[in-house]
């Protein structure tokens, strides 16, 4: 599938809230990045783009990149060394394993939303937020 088409496929408000959902309950991060270009070798490109997103800065070294590359019909689940360390091979087998079923039957956004609830929850198991975000008390 090219990029474009998958795309416009994609429930983006749907993605995005999923996102914000599952970043509140951690200190983790999550992206999702669709790629333009052809990828074979999925997994490299997407330790290439989670270091060109800065990702691997982050303080806690726990965030998550889901890549996808429509062109090669490939994708991966990229996580921090923090995150990694935590669960080890076999939760992103498992993830990949459920992403793939999703996307092999065209369910694009549910294939990614997947992928963010899961990694959220993962996230926020094992690095939850402190506390909750709250507006700052009144002043008097």
């Amino acid at each position: 599938m090219e990029h474009s088409h998958l795309i416009d496929r994609l429930d983006h408000d749907r993605i995005v809230a999923a996102i914000s959902a599952a970043e509140g309950k951690t200190t983790g991060q999550i992206r999702v990045l669709v790629s333009k270009r052809s990828h074979p070798d999925a997994l490299a490109a997407a330790a290439k783009h989670f270091k060109s997103l800065k990702l691997d800065k982050h303080p806690d070294r726990n965030a998550v990149l889901i890549f996808v590359a429509p062109k090669s019909q490939t994708f991966a689940i990229y996580g921090d060394a923090a995150t990694h360390a935590r669960v080890g091979p076999e939760f992103w087998n498992i993830l990949r394993d459920d992403m793939a079923a999703h996307l092999k039957d065209s369910h694009y956004t549910d294939a990614i939303l997947h992928a963010i609830n899961k990694a959220g929850e993962l996230l926020a198991e094992h690095f939850p937020r402190s506390e909750p975000d709250s507006p700052p008390a009144p002043s008097r």
